[in-house]
């Protein structure tokens, strides 16, 4: 855990810091954020995507819906006031501070199958089971794993739907600053892919802020 007086240059003065991490290279992640309280992620050294996953905290069989965010606002992006969206089409968080932009919402995550298929071989450690690992380790069904938000990681798609993953998207210090809209369970992949473009070099480490922030709300 790093000095929370770091977090200045990404949380409001006055704010409370209630855990600032950095999550290794490759490792899962996963912490609560109450509605109306916020979630900062920081790409420390460029290039790094994150795999992401909310839950509604009381109820995990609401969670995040790919279709759903990319269908409401009609853009398969996300960036600054872009909101991540539930199965039962409810608001669970907003992207309220963004550095980067073009987040990706259909490339999903990496897993040990996934690499057989297209590079016959595998990474030490994949996406898709560091979320089941997280979520056996909260005690919650690993089969809740859906589609996923990738930030830091841009996929454009061309008018005859091929896409693949932009090499170099996010900088050293870029951030997206999240706002619950409901009390959410977010579990995160700090992606190990070292087969393409989503790590560039190399898997990095990251890191993740959780904050809250009641100056000038009306009680």
């Amino acid at each position: 855990m790093r000095d929370h007086a770091q977090s200045t240059d990404y949380v409001p003065v006055g704010a409370t810091v209630i855990e600032d991490t950095v999550v290794p290279a490759r490792m899962p992640w996963s912490g609560r954020v109450d509605r109306g309280d916020y979630l900062v992620f920081v790409d420390l050294e460029g290039q790094q995507a994150i795999d992401f996953l909310c839950f509604n905290a009381h109820d995990p069989r609401e969670r995040y819906h790919a279709p759903n965010t990319i269908k409401i606002p009609g853009n398969i992006y996300l960036g600054l006031d872009s909101v991540l969206w539930s199965v039962r089409a409810r608001k669970m968080m907003t992207v309220v501070e963004d550095t980067c932009g073009g987040h990706d919402t259909i490339f999903g995550c990496c897993s040990f199958e996934l690499d057989d298929v297209r590079y016959g071989a595998r990474n030490p450690r994949a996406c898709q089971q560091n979320f089941e690992s997280e979520l056996v380790r909260l005690g919650l069904d690993p089969t809740l794993v859906a589609p996923n938000v990738n930030f830091f990681m841009r996929v454009p798609v061309d008018a005859d739907g091929s896409a693949a993953i932009v090499d170099g998207w996010s900088r050293p210090g870029d951030h997206v600053t999240l706002r619950a809209e409901m009390d959410v369970l977010v579990v995160i992949s700090n992606c190990p892919e070292e087969m393409n473009l989503a790590t560039g070099t190399g898997p990095t480490p990251v890191r993740a802020i959780r904050y809250r922030n009641r100056i000038g709300e009306t009680q």
